[in-house]
């Protein structure tokens, strides 16, 4: 006797439910998360031998230390 009427509050609240998820933009990006963890967040983990993102110093450049400056040279 009391199932059916149950069943009716737990369908309406289940469309509630929904459509509010609806509303605050819940399905607006259903593949962003699936294809962010194949972003590389552990850059500092990865051995600098091993890194592909190495700056190569450029062959024409006679000097390339001279781009970066001890601060113990300028004492």
């Amino acid at each position: 006797m009391f199932l059916v009427p149950l069943m009716l509050v737990l369908v309406a609240l289940g469309v509630v439910l929904f459509s509010w998820a609806v509303k605050n933009g819940q399905y607006d990006d259903l593949e962003g998360p699936a294809h962010r963890i194949l972003y590389d967040d552990d850059k500092d983990m990865i051995p600098d031998e091993a890194r592909q993102d190495k700056v190569r110093p450029d062959e024409n450049d006679p000097e390339p230390s001279s781009k970066q400056s001890d601060p113990e040279d300028k004492a």
